[in-house]
Order: structure tokens, then C-alpha cells, then sequence
């Protein structure tokens, strides 16, 4: 189930056009890496945390060697790792050199299992983050009534 709420933003590229709601999804936690892979192992049965938590590391670890080598990476239905750069431009071909470059970037497109989730997925809305807040706060003080506005500015 997604959580999510819904918000109004307006067109950066147009100042004039009309704010539009546009949903907003709500993360319910953030899942560590040592709860994921209890998750799988609870999943598989045949390997056990350690095995699991052996092989995400150790494919963490050969997918950077292996991009860092230029290699894009093919990890079946979960996706493709690659690289890009950024860089500050030279004057010329000749002036450009290693130093221009600013960051690496790893893109990721993902798999088969990542298409169509919209067609999976089953969706709840609720209270944005600061009208939830601002209605624990309300229910802690005793209060009977909550400001949406104030709590959204």
C-alpha cells in the first residue's frame, strides 16, 4: 500500500500558470540494509542473513570495480548500472582534459520487475506530514481544533 498525500505546486517555467495538485508519496520508514536482507532471508529459507548480506556486498563492491572499469552492467530483471559524466566546458577539444571532469554519476535503468508498477500497486491517501504533526501537536496541548494553514506555513 502507498501512502500519499496531496499538494499544489506551480510551473517553474511558467510564474502565471495556475498551481495544479499533484500526489506525493509518503515513505512509512526508511529500511536498513540489515532489516533488508533479513527480509530476503526470511523469503528464501535456504540461505541464511550472513549469505545474503555476503553476496549484496560483495555485488556492491564488483558493480563499482565494474563501472569504474566502463562497463555497463546488466543485473538480469532488476536493472542496468552505467556511468555518466559531468564536466565544466573548455574553450576548445584541446584545452579539455581529465581536471574539467566534476562528478561521476552511476544511472540506473531498471528491469521487467520494475515496469508497470502502477498496475500492482494499490494507493491510500492521507493528511500531508505537516497537517499530521500539527494535529498530534493539537491532540497533545487537549486542543479540539487544528490551524491547517499555520501549520502549512
Amino acid at each position: 500500500m502507498i501512502n500519499y498525500s496531496v499538494c499544489l505546486l506551480g510551473n517553474p517555467q511558467d510564474e502565471m500558470a495556475p498551481e495544479k495538485a499533484y500526489a506525493k508519496p509518503q515513505m512509512a520508514e526508511l529500511m536498513s540494509f540489515n532489516k533488508f536482507v533479513k527480509h530476503i532471508a526470511d523469503h528464501n529459507g535456504v540461505y541464511t542473513r550472513g549469505t545474503v548480506k555476503g553476496v549484496i556486498s560483495d555485488m556492491c563492491e564488483c558493480l563499482v570495480e565494474m563501472l569504474l572499469e566502463g562497463k555497463k552492467v546488466q543485473l538480469g530483471d532488476l536493472g542496468n548500472f552505467w556511468i555518466s559524466l559531468s564536466s565544466e566546458g573548455a574553450e576548445n577539444l584541446k584545452a579539455f582534459t581529465a581536471a574539467n571532469i566534476t562528478s561521476v554519476n552511476i544511472i540506473f535503468t531498471p528491469g521487467d520487475d520494475f515496469q508497470n508498477l502502477l498496475s500492482r500497486a494499490e494507493f491510500n491517501p492521507v493528511s500531508s506530514r505537516s497537517a499530521q504533526k500539527a494535529t498530534l501537536k493539537a491532540e497533545k496541548e487537549g486542543l479540539s481544533t487544528v490551524d491547517l494553514e499555520a501549520a502549512k506555513a
